[in-house]
């Protein structure tokens, strides 16, 4: 504090692909709606950006249920991205987004290349800052995670979707394969603007008195505080891979789970699961980053990124 007693001013923005944002905590698509859900605990003009949950070319109802499980430290979901299409997506959640003042980064979805392309290019006379491209999602049977699997497969949707996008591009990556730089290495060199990771691990969960499997798919990805390390390593090899920006997250639950991102290689954070367990977390998430950067005196947020070594 100086002599007033007021605490030095500090910038908490950071810059991703030419769209500055105001501090670098966001959302995890598809653990926060597109905000409306939460409107009552937080105040949307507070975060870093907004990103939706899985928007696709036309309606998907989902995996059948049950499709949540709780787990030690964390959660299983196997949602199979329900969402209600692109047109709907534009009309009713873009313009609630349109009354704050943070950034959207729309999460897009899809079975197959042709239904990415027709989502970019519907959102590309839109009021939407960047797009998430979710080739990473483990509870989709038509294959989505093919994408995210192979380099080779990754290589061409990214190329394709940069030829139609309008807004840059973050591919979101999976956790689930042996090499994540090779991953992001592959996106990097298809003209990816940024990359997002860790999505979810996937995991199963038996009820051992019902002898079943507890979610209706088998399978489902892990998410929450259980996988943070995981997480952490995969943010640091990808971001000592890549020149390009990277988001990080995976089990944050608070400012000090963001700071470790961010030492590790993130430029941003984005809060998932547990938004769930404290739909404060996010606001929380911003604060604690601003208290860290009050006890050792660091003026610019920026200043951190990928200082571990």
């Amino acid at each position: 504090m100086d002599k007033q007693g007021e605490k030095k001013q500090k910038n908490t923005q950071v810059t991703i692909a030419g769209v500055t944002f105001k501090n670098p905590v966001m959302t995890a698509s598809g653990t926060f709606g597109s905000g409306m859900e939460y409107g009552e605990f937080v105040d949307l003009n507070r975060l870093g950006a907004v990103v939706t949950k899985g928007v696709a070319s036309v309606p998907w109802t989902g995996n059948p249920t049950p499709r949540i499980a709780e787990t030690y430290g964390g959660m299983l979901n196997a949602i199979g991205l329900q969402n209600p299409g692109v047109e709907v997506f534009i009309q009713r959640d873009l313009e609630f987004l349109k009354q704050f003042d943070t950034r959207v980064i729309v999460n897009v979805c899809g079975r197959t290349v042709e239904e990415y392309l027709a989502v970019a290019e519907r959102l590309a006379g839109e009021a939407v800052d960047m797009l998430e491209i979710n080739v990473s999602c483990p509870n989709v049977k038509e294959g989505a995670i093919a994408f995210g699997q192979s380099a080779d497969a990754l290589y061409d949707i990214t190329s394709r979707i940069k030829k139609v996008a309008k807004q840059p591009v973050i591919m979101k990556l999976s956790p689930n394969v042996t090499d994540i730089t090779e991953m992001a290495k592959a996106a990097e060199a298809a003209g990816a603007d940024a990359l997002s990771l860790i999505n979810t691990i996937t995991g199963m969960k038996i009820d051992i008195y019902r002898q079943k499997f507890v979610l209706a798919n088998k399978t489902g990805g892990m998410s929450g505080p259980a996988i943070k390390p995981v997480a952490v390593r995969m943010v640091y090899q990808a971001a000592n891979a890549v020149k390009i920006p990277i988001i990080g997250m995976g089990g944050i639950a608070g400012g000090e789970d963001a700071v470790e991102f961010m030492l590790a290689g993130a430029t941003a954070v984005a809060v998932g699961a547990m938004n769930f367990v404290n739909p404060y977390a996010t606001v929380e998430t911003i604060e604690g980053i601003e208290d860290y950067m009050d006890k050792l005196q660091i003026a610019d947020i920026n200043s951190i990124i990928g200082l571990v070594k």
